[in-house]
């Protein structure tokens, strides 16, 4: 067994060792401990006795940019504060700065069409439980590369399966916690099973979520429904979903639009079922369980819905953050935020 000390000196080296194509995908990250950026992958790393690290202790929001303009910056961090203070943890002095940072980190590292994950830790103190061993809590914000679903699964659909994993129970199901076992358990569950998606069950047996998507249906007698966020995280992308169904679907198409309890054997009799979620928009479900949903092709609200969301993205001024783009915007290689 190669047992070498490494150290300051040779751990890039060591590291560059083994290839990580992977991180072709990482644009740049900040770190409230560096106090920095970096748009080196090598140096994207959080401290193994950070709590959010060996406890999962720590909350998250992922949002987008889309053609230069962050889509919905307010709502997710919204969403971000109220799971941070679900859980008590306190704010770092840098969150003060995060709409500065992520726009900078955005513009650095050189995509407009990208993925960013904003991370609050409690921070590194100690391996034990205690979160009162961590002197400070941190912040992390990472760029991604966006990749979007492909044109042939929005136009072919794709398929769910019930999970059998235990859902989370409500206070949980309800914060955006790093703790994803039960999320990471239902997607390994769904490729096994030869399906890319798997839609969770409460303890009453009702529809709640997937492993990163929110589900809805359109029903038999034409209702749009989605499960309500008592047992599951508030989305935002199925919440401006709800609210274009609203506003903008014709009553020829959806007679009503609501949240609702929702069993597995109304969505395999549903006209259609659809998946929805920051990074894929929406999709068009066309089995669920293995059965055939509506005629089995992708039906014309879902397909709708994605257009409208997409437009959404690009023209709903309210919605988007402006960025300040250099003609050619190039990734730095080091230096602060």
């Amino acid at each position: 067994m190669e047992f070498t000390q490494v150290t300051r000196g040779n751990v890039f080296d060591r590291v560059d060792q083994v290839p990580k194509p992977w991180q072709a995908n990482y644009l740049a990250m900040y770190s409230s401990q560096w106090k920095g950026y970096t748009v080196d992958p090598a140096l994207m790393t959080v401290p193994v006795d950070d709590h959010l690290v060996h406890r999962g202790d720590g909350v998250f929001d992922t949002m987008r940019c889309v053609g230069g303009r962050l889509y919905q910056m307010e709502a997710h961090l919204e969403r971000l504060e109220k799971s941070a203070s679900a859980i008590s943890l306190p704010f770092p002095p840098a969150y003060d700065r995060v709409r500065e940072i992520i726009g900078a980190l955005v513009v650095r590292g050189g995509q407009r069409n990208c993925v960013i994950r904003i991370v609050l830790s409690r921070g590194p103190g100690s391996f034990s439980t205690n979160p009162f061993d961590c002197p400070e809590s941190q912040l992390y914000v990472t760029v991604l590369r966006y990749k979007a679903v492909p044109d042939e699964v929005i136009k072919n659909g794709t398929c769910v399966i019930t999970s059998s994993i235990p859902t989370k129970r409500s206070f949980f199901a309800r914060i955006k916690s790093c703790n994803y076992l039960p999320n990471v358990l239902m997607k390994m569950e769904a490729l096994k099973a030869g399906c890319p998606y798997a839609v969770a069950l409460d303890t009453e047996g009702y529809l709640t979520e997937g492993s990163t998507e929110n589900v809805g249906i359109l029903s038999e007698d034409g209702v749009l429904k989605f499960p309500g966020f008592e047992r599951t995280l508030a989305g935002t992308t199925v919440q401006r979903v709800w609210a274009l169904a609203e506003t903008r679907m014709g009553k020829e198409h959806v007679s009503d639009v609501r949240f609702d309890r929702i069993r597995p054997e109304e969505a395999c009799k549903a006209r259609e079922v659809m998946l929805m979620g920051t990074s894929i928009n929406v999709v068009p479900v066309v089995r669920f369980d293995g059965n055939p949903v509506g005629t089995g092709l992708p039906g014309p609200v879902g397909l709708e819905l994605c257009r409208l969301l997409q437009q959404d993205m690009q023209e709903n001024r309210e919605l988007l953050t402006e960025l300040e783009w250099p003609e050619n915007a190039e990734g730095a290689s080091t230096g602060a935020a």
